[in-house]
């Protein structure tokens, strides 16, 4: 058993130590909103805080979250009201099928925490996520806009 704080509850998971923090997220907790997407880190599908940083889920062993505070796509919004970057991307229609957007929402969530107003260069560096869709475009100027909120 390992306990898991996530989005501000605790939860007790019964998995081997060594299972990716993801698995324990969707399959023990129930929360669906983080994706899987490549299993190897790459496409960011999976992309969740841990202790307010962007971390991708399915390479992170449960062992390596036990103590530390877990944010899933579900714990973002507050009191019902959106995120500021949830907001931009429903403003800026960003989402297209949808499977990555979680991922980048988290991803750019941690950035903007970080560096509250990031350049282009900025944003390059930082958010690797990967949309089949291509809408690049769409998400850096959400990206903008919420660093404008």
């Amino acid at each position: 058993m390992a306990r898991l704080t996530i989005n501000g509850k605790t939860s007790e998971v019964n998995v081997d130590p060594s299972t990716p923090l993801l698995w324990a997220i969707r399959e023990q907790v129930g929360l669906t909103g983080t994706k899987y997407g490549c299993g190897m880190a790459l496409c960011g599908a999976c992309t969740v805080h841990v202790d307010g940083k962007a971390t991708r889920s399915c390479v992170m062993p449960v062992s390596a979250a036990v103590g530390k505070k877990i944010t899933t796509i579900e714990g973002l919004a507050t009191n019902g009201t959106l995120h500021k970057v949830q907001k931009a991307w429903v403003d800026n229609e960003v989402p297209q099928c949808g499977y990555c957007q979680a991922g980048m929402i988290m991803a750019v969530a941690a950035l903007l925490k970080d560096k509250p107003k990031p350049t282009d260069a900025d944003i390059d560096k930082s958010i690797t996520n990967i949309c089949r869709c291509g809408t690049f475009q769409q998400v850096r100027e959400a990206i903008h806009a919420a660093a404008k909120a």
